[in-house]
């Protein structure tokens, strides 16, 4: 949802209801994951996707409907043999949306929400999906703060317990209560939707190249940051806007910036004298994605010196080099989209061959 927020707090600060889909679970293979939305607002102007086009028309249907009703509903659609296409998801999977009516006096805490997540304050927002609660409630829960009620003390208690310990991991999914907060008992089903900041886009050497895979890494949700030690090149015109420009030796501005197991780390430099030390400090860190740029000879000699400075097997083993997927890119933008596309493989484990040349399942298959 993180990506349709602006259109929504929009809508939020200016008074106008809108209908907002959520999918809160999944199974076999669907083609979206619990936490993508779709809204339908003022004009019935929509934003967002839930399936990819399989259902949107349905869901159009269903969020005008709540917004009239002002109630919530909960819908699944799926495929069977029996129905055909007749119930709209044609992946062969099924979802579970929660649809609900947004207003100030439905979720007086929507907007602080949504100002938290642009921000990249952290936020995990619970919603009752099913039980004996208000379906659609909402408890807002931040490290050190809540608005909102779901119904009861005991049930805003353990939610907001187990909110946080989502927040800490931007973790998203559903959980069971009793009315009361009870935790053997499964009665209340709560949505937790966290929104931790998007994870980090580290790219060193402000070349061409870079500007290209800044600009494909901000595309993908990323907050990215270019650093170069020489100021001629690392000036902020040269990148897209919203892209931080740091003029610092690589291996320098690493050591005082922090590092998680989602950052992604791109090292376009293919200069001994800044990538082996910033190589050195990068693969002794948490890290998704440390990637090189370079020819095969560049690799092999950067190899050497990173074994010379006493790096392992196993931390030389986290290097993607030569940098990226083998598209026969050669622009700096196709060159991206091959950087980018290791980057997404490597995330959800795909293999990078054509759909066409592999079998089984395309979207992930959900328990």
């Amino acid at each position: 949802m993180r990506e349709i927020l602006p259109a929504l707090g929009r809508w939020y600060a200016e008074g106008s209801p809108f209908g907002l889909a959520t999918v809160v679970a999944v199974s076999r293979s669907a083609p979206r994951d619990p936490g993508a939305s779709m809204a339908v607002g003022p004009g019935d102007e929509v934003v967002g996707s839930v399936s990819g086009g399989c259902v949107e028309g349905a869901v159009y249907e269903l969020a005008q409907e709540v917004v009239g009703s002002g109630e919530a509903r909960l819908e699944t659609f799926g495929y069977s043999d029996e129905d055909a296409f007749a119930v709209g998801l044609t992946c062969g999977g099924e979802i579970t949306l929660l649809v609900r009516p947004v207003t100030a006096a439905l979720d007086p805490s929507f907007g602080a929400v949504a100002a938290s997540v642009a921000a990249g304050r952290p936020v995990t927002v619970a919603t009752v999906i099913d039980g004996p609660a208000e379906r659609g409630a909402t408890l807002a829960v931040w490290a050190d703060e809540v608005s909102g009620t779901l119904g009861t003390t005991g049930l805003d208690v353990a939610v907001t317990a187990d909110a946080r310990g989502e927040l800490a991991l931007g973790a998203t999914g559903r959980r069971h209560y009793g009315p009361h907060g009870e935790r053997r008992e499964d009665a209340v089903t709560v949505f937790l939707h966290s929104f931790a900041p998007p994870p980090r886009m580290l790219v060193f050497g402000a070349i061409d190249y870079a500007a290209a895979v800044a600009r494909i890494g901000a595309f993908l949700g990323y907050r990215v940051t270019v650093c170069d030690a020489r100021p001629v090149f690392a000036t902020p015109k040269r990148f897209p806007a919203g892209v931080e420009v740091v003029v610092e030796w690589p291996h320098r501005f690493l050591q005082r910036t922090d590092t998680d197991e989602r950052t992604v780390i791109c090292v376009l430099t293919h200069d001994p004298k800044f990538d082996v030390p910033l190589l050195e400090e990068a693969l002794r860190r948490p890290a998704a994605y440390i990637g090189a740029m370079g020819s095969r000879r560049t690799h092999d000699h950067r190899m050497k010196r990173l074994r010379d400075g006493g790096l392992d097997e196993a931390e030389l083993a986290r290097l993607r080099s030569p940098v990226g997927l083998d598209l026969g890119a050669r622009t700096p933008e196709e060159v991206a989209v091959s950087v980018a596309a290791e980057i997404v493989a490597l995330r959800w484990g795909g293999s990078g061959a054509p759909l066409a040349a592999t079998a089984g399942e395309i979207h992930p298959r959900h328990p």
